[in-house]
């Protein structure tokens, strides 16, 4: 089960860190990725990380202003997100795979968690 956490409400410009975090099994046998949903828009893919945190894989709408990490002792996930515009708001989704690819199909990913919303104002 994944866990996401450290959504809100903020104005455009600030920076948040998501969490995700595995209650049921050991997050370091798993690649993660994070997705999010706009109102009215298909998920799509923003950040992933393979096993090891060896290589990351970004959106271009994100690359430079969004950092994906993780702590496999913690067994958590992480999405630091600055520089946060409105385009940014949506339901944010980590998900795992325990084929280990890093992916940014939706489709390759086993595990999801419920989601966590962020919301970006002017």
């Amino acid at each position: 089960q994944l866990v996401e956490s450290g959504g809100g409400s903020v104005q455009d410009g600030v920076s948040l860190i998501l969490s995700c975090t595995a209650s049921e099994d050991s997050l370091s046998k798993y690649s993660m990725a994070w997705f999010r949903q706009a109102p009215g828009k298909e998920r799509e893919f923003v950040a992933g990380i393979d096993r090891t945190a060896a290589e990351t894989y970004y959106a271009d709408s994100v690359k430079g202003r969004f950092t994906v990490a993780r702590d496999n002792a913690e067994n958590t996930g992480y999405l630091r997100m600055n520089n946060l515009t409105p385009e940014d708001t949506a339901a944010y989704y980590c998900a795992a795979d325990l084929n280990g690819y890093l992916l940014n199909s939706m489709g390759a990913y086993e595990y999801w968690g419920q989601g966590t919303q962020v919301t970006v104002s002017l």
